[in-house]
């Protein structure tokens, strides 16, 4: 029984495509891709061969993700972004291998964005609409432009840092060895939040186990008492 949904005017010819996933009209899917879990690939969209599409990743309308993507975990990628696989194309010549370009996790691309081939998009870095992106973008970076350049940090949540340290969910940063990570702080409270969270959760059970319990008892009694009178 399959898992996943693929729209009547789809053309898909893999059977790799993992539980929870739709493919929309008029895409096309070729024999060898790799789909991941819950993935949405929307309508008119092209999937070559050696292609590898993680899980919980979103593909817009009008995208061709050609052979050599490898695009991870809960990657967004806006409506017609565009990705080259080839410095020197030439019609009817194929080359040995074709460029490799790898989207890191929670990574997402704005609509109309140029990704030439070959480089990597780090994780949860944040592309803007109809730039032209020609190397590596570190994690967390903010970037967009022709060529795109980069404009700051961004949270995972999405939004913009000032200051290293979100406006939006107040989450803090620092950059070590050249790379944005999050503080150890930041990790320790949210541990601490997810054990509150455990405990309280908990300890209302429980408290509902008790009221639950308290109620049967009082209708054991009521009954009891009636079947004595």
């Amino acid at each position: 029984m399959l898992n996943y949904t693929i729209h009547p005017l789809a053309d898909v010819q893999t059977d790799q495509i993992g539980e929870g996933t739709s493919i929309w009209q008029f895409s096309v899917v070729l024999k060898r891709a790799q789909i991941g879990a819950n993935c949405n690939i929307n309508a008119l969209t092209l999937i070559e061969n050696d292609v590898i599409i993680g899980d919980n990743v979103t593909v817009k309308s009008g995208v061709q993700i050609w052979d050599g993507l490898r695009i991870e975990n809960n990657v967004f990628i806006g409506p017609n972004v565009s990705f080259t696989n080839d410095f020197t194309p030439r019609s009817k010549q194929r080359p040995a291998e074709f460029l490799k370009t790898t989207l890191k996790h929670h990574a997402s691309i704005g609509a109309n964005a140029t990704i030439i081939g070959g480089i990597t998009i780090g994780e949860y870095a944040l592309i803007g609409a109809g730039s032209v992106v020609t190397k590596d973008i570190a994690p967390y970076a903010l970037v967009y432009g022709n060529p795109a350049k980069q404009h700051g940090w961004v949270c995972e949540c999405g939004t913009k840092l000032e200051n290293l340290i979100c406006p939006a969910c107040q989450t803090q940063y620092q950059i070590k060895d050249n790379t944005l990570n999050r503080t150890e702080q930041n990790r320790t409270e949210q541990n601490r939040t997810e054990q509150n969270r455990t405990e309280q959760n908990r300890t209302e059970q429980n408290r509902t186990e008790q009221n639950r319990t308290a109620v049967n008892d009082d209708w054991f009694h009521a009954n009891t008492l009636r079947g004595a009178a």
